[in-house]
């Protein structure tokens, strides 16, 4: 068995400047680390549970089927919050049929982001009799 100890998810954006200031000023995630030198020096940033590390150049972007899920507590601040800082939202906060509260944006390369809350009554979060 493989004793996985970390993990994160790695993203090589084709403007790295416009991606670090996509997560760390607009998006506001926390650096976990840096490495290397110049415009494509790798950043970490702390994504929750994981990490995303944004790092190298690529000649175009990710896949459409590569997307990134990050849990806020609340969609709602959320969204006004990033409307504020000029990120473009895909989707606005939308209680879906499965009770999960989601609103999508993308970032600079167009790599979707769901961004969801877990409302407090959801099966996610409280099972009732576990």
């Amino acid at each position: 068995m493989v004793h996985v100890l970390s993990s994160r998810t790695l993203v090589h954006p084709t403007d790295p400047e416009r991606a670090r200031a996509f997560y760390g000023e607009q998006l506001g995630l926390a650096v976990y680390r840096e490495f290397g030198t110049g415009p494509e020096r790798g950043t970490v940033y702390f994504l929750g549970g994981g990490f995303l590390e944004v790092s190298g150049r690529a000649d175009a972007p990710a896949s459409p089927a590569v997307q990134l899920w990050m849990q806020v507590a609340d969609a709602g601040a959320a969204h006004e919050e990033l409307a504020a800082k000029g990120v473009e939202i895909v989707r606005p906060p939308v209680t879906e049929p499965w009770g999960l509260v989601e609103m999508w944006i993308a970032d600079p390369d167009g790599i979707r982001i769901v961004l969801v809350e877990v409302p407090a009554d959801h099966p996610m979060r409280y099972r009732p009799g576990i």
